[in-house]
């Protein structure tokens, strides 16, 4: 039995450009296939990849969205389709109440800390130079992930801290960053290792950190705070960014089943403490209602990257320090050193049998006299000169 060869698909980044230029969003476009926005997005991101006839259906919807696009004109530039992906980042719903309380304001989807970059080949056409990309990738995903690692540790420091260092990390690996297919899930991956390392339990922190205002925010974030780690992290890529299971096993590094275990354990800890939760829809739109509280604002690129490369210098100088200092002692060592074997001292040991010192006897009759007779004689007597025959 053979299997029909694939449909073939475009490339992920002309399925994004064939959305955009439809006016389609994620929702919309999901709507049309049946499946969830979040597939949608893995399907151009390059993460994954449809099936059967997914596969089948979103080929055709892609060509007749080429074929509108081909009759309704010219491609747009890329500076135009960049700013539209700017614009595109966070998508409002009207007729909500803002943050600010105020009847028709908008607000932003509950994914709206889930932000999405372009793909690194809209980088390449752009011809940016690796400041300018960095920059962008920075502007795209900071704000984002600060108030992600807020949702892992509770810590505003250590959030703005953790994105910080993941960047700096990024700007050192740039090549390798720059040629990712995602290089936001491989920001978002240092970050969350960052945040989630267990030496900071032994650090010292200053401040207090002061909860959320509200008090279902403080009791989410308690429960959150008291899942596992990994637990934690796999609630928060599957039921705040909206990744796919397997999307969160890559990027947790578990095989699917102990991710699958891991959510529905994170899952029902959470509908335990607050029932008002087991609908992941609703626990959706609190996670990012709590990580909005947080209020929390990223550093600008170019204090990230002079920062990073602050770090990478003062490194730098510390190893050649150290290595001059070790060359240093190894050739005194030598020039110091004896050049042949010279046995060791043994160590002293008593010596028996030996007579004791013994002090001088009396004198006798003879030299009694002879020490008169000197003591009476003058000291140049003929006596001292002339010796006595005897």
């Amino acid at each position: 039995m053979t299997r029909s060869p694939a449909t073939p698909l475009p490339s992920p980044d002309e399925r994004r450009r064939l959305r955009e230029e439809a006016s389609l969003t994620w929702p919309q476009l999901a709507e049309r296939m049946g499946v969830r926005p979040e597939t949608v997005r893995a399907w151009e991101s390059g993460r994954s990849a449809p099936r059967g006839r997914n596969r089948e259906a979103y080929a055709e919807l892609l060509a007749g969205l080429a074929e509108g696009a081909a009759g309704a004109g010219p491609r747009e530039s890329v500076s135009v389709r960049r700013k539209e992906e700017v614009t595109a980042v966070v998508t409002v719903c009207p007729g909500e109440p803002g943050g600010d309380g105020r009847p028709g304001a908008v607000a932003p989807e509950a994914s709206a800390f889930a932000q999405a970059p372009p793909p690194s080949s809209a980088f390449r056409e752009a011809r940016l130079t690796p400041a300018q990309a960095f920059d962008a990738l920075y502007s795209f995903c900071a704000p984002a992930l600060v108030r992600q690692t807020y949702l892992l540790t509770g810590r505003r420091a250590l959030a703005r801290e953790s994105v910080e260092r993941a960047f700096q990390l990024a700007w050192d690996r740039w090549p390798e960053v720059a040629r990712d297919p995602d290089p936001a899930g491989w920001v978002r991956a240092a970050a969350y290792e960052w945040a989630l390392s267990p030496w900071h339990r032994f650090r010292r922190h200053r401040q207090s950190e002061p909860p959320p205002p509200d008090e279902d925010d403080r009791a989410l974030l308690e429960v959150l705070l008291r899942l596992p780690p990994p637990y934690r992290r796999a609630l928060l890529l599957y039921d705040g960014l909206g990744l796919g299971l397997p999307e969160t096993a890559a990027e947790t590094e578990a095989t699917t089943r102990a991710t699958a275990g891991r959510l529905a354990h994170a899952r029902e800890t959470v509908a335990a403490r607050l029932p008002e939760l087991s609908d992941p829809r609703e626990l959706r739109r609190r996670l990012a209602g709590l990580a909005r509280t947080g209020r929390l604002r990223a550093a600008e690129p170019p204090v990230v990257r002079g920062g990073g490369e602050r770090r990478t210098r003062f490194w730098t100088r510390a190893a050649v320090a150290f290595t001059v200092a070790l060359i240093g002692a190894t050739a005194f060592t030598l020039r110091t050193a004896p050049t042949r074997y010279e046995p060791p001292v043994p160590p002293g040991e008593t010596v028996r049998g030996v007579p004791p010192r013994v002090a001088p006897g009396p004198l006798s009759e003879d030299r009694r006299e002879l020490r008169t007779r000197l003591r009476e004689e003058l000291p140049r007597g003929p006596e001292r000169l002339v010796p006595q025959a005897r």
